[in-house]
């Protein structure tokens, strides 16, 4: 347990009865945030009000900064923590979605072994992880962003701070011939994906508008979409398709930030 807010919540609901409780919060060496050579590091115990407020992340990866904003209210960002989010791999929650387009890799521990994860392969399903019974996260490096990148992040909930319907992570790198873009959704399968028809549509034809309209169709029809109580399979493949759309136009200047 770090930040315990939703290990607490499972408790008080009689969801979860696990028969040992193990707080990390003293084990020294867990908290810190790191530029390193090879990108910017966050300790297991780093919070969400830490990374909203820290100017190292905000130059490091403004992406990730501006995600945070979108994360519930201020006593759970307070409290909470990004690996305890990742641990619970909700599929509507925003760290998972801004590790996988980042090309994030987390660092995993055990008494057998130490291995790094790519975020891409670390999230199974809904509140399913490759994590063993005997591991736990330990850090995450997202690697150096560079020069000229542009982004944009965009989700849909029903009020400020509910889990996102459908949210929209969105990078593009290069000019011209040599544009390239990564598109991540959550909120609306069972893992946040990559939107990778997309992306193609983008790196092939440009950031020509009638471009962008394509691969935000092609993003609506290649995302796997689930229907729940909060919205159906048709609303979040259409959610997908505005939110690609108005992400991609931010990034790439031609439209300001909703």
């Amino acid at each position: 347990m770090a930040g315990g807010q939703t290990l607490v919540p499972l408790l008080n609901f009689r969801l979860a009865a696990p028969s040992i409780l193990v707080d990390i919060n003293e084990i020294e060496g867990l908290d810190g945030i790191e530029l390193r050579d090879d990108g910017l590091n966050l300790g297991a115990l780093v919070r969400w009000h830490q990374i909203e407020a820290s100017r190292t992340i905000q130059a490091a990866n403004p992406l990730l900064s501006e995600a945070i904003k979108h994360i519930a209210h201020y006593q759970i960002r307070n409290r909470g923590t990004w690996a305890g989010s990742c641990a619970h791999a909700d599929p509507a929650a925003e760290f998972p979605a801004v590790a996988i387009v980042s090309g994030a890799r987390f660092g995993v521990y055990s008494t057998r072994q130490r291995r790094t994860i790519e975020a891409h392969d670390f999230f199974v399903g809904s509140l399913t992880t490759v994590l063993e019974p005997d591991e736990i996260l330990t850090d995450v490096t997202f690697p150096a962003w560079p020069a000229g990148r542009r982004w944009a992040f965009e989700e849909f909930s029903l009020r400020p701070g509910d889990f996102a319907i459908a949210g929209v992570a969105t990078l593009i790198d290069g000019l011209g011939d040599a544009v390239s873009c990564r598109l991540v959704c959550f909120g609306v399968g069972e893992k946040p994906s990559r939107l990778t028809n997309a992306e193609g549509i983008i790196a092939s034809e440009g950031l020509a508008r009638n471009a962008i309209a394509r691969a935000a169709a092609a993003a609506a029809v290649e995302v796997d979409a689930q229907t729940d109580i909060h919205a159906s399979a048709d609303y979040r493949h259409a959610l997908v398709e505005v939110l690609v759309e108005r992400t991609v136009l931010c990034a790439a200047g031609l439209e300001s930030p909703q």
